[in-house]
């Protein structure tokens, strides 16, 4: 018989990817509700830290990032950038790989001040 917890824990990361999957939503993995009414969350699903991991180190292999992401992960390059950016968010997502989401954040906050035409008061980046 298996592991009740180890079981709990696979079931939920499957759900939560599942749940990425189907589009709803970004965040992290959620179980169940609590008495309290407080959501608790779960460490980082396989899918998530391969996610990371092929973010961190995509450009080692020498192919072009479509190409690893494709042999690695299975997905397109715009789904793995849909999941990668649902992950953002996600506190296991920043205690996992602290460097890269802080590194992918930036880059999204930069990319959204270029779409509105302006530039932070503080931003260090000049162009």
């Amino acid at each position: 018989m298996p592991d009740p917890e180890a079981l709990r824990h696979w079931l939920a990361g499957l759900i939560s990817w599942l749940g990425r999957s189907a589009g709803w939503g970004g965040g992290g993995s959620l179980i169940g509700r609590p008495a309290g009414g407080r959501v608790g969350r779960m460490a980082l699903c396989e899918r998530d830290r391969d996610l990371l991991d092929t973010e961190r180190t995509w450009w080692l292999d020498g192919r072009s990032k479509t190409e690893v992401v494709r042999s690695r992960l299975r997905v397109s390059l715009s789904r793995y950038n849909q999941m990668l950016m649902g992950l953002l968010a996600n506190k296991e997502a920043e205690d996992y790989d602290p460097l890269t989401v802080r590194r992918l954040r930036r880059a999204r906050e930069r990319r959204r001040w270029a779409m509105m035409g302006v530039r932070p008061a503080g931003d260090r980046h000049r162009r």
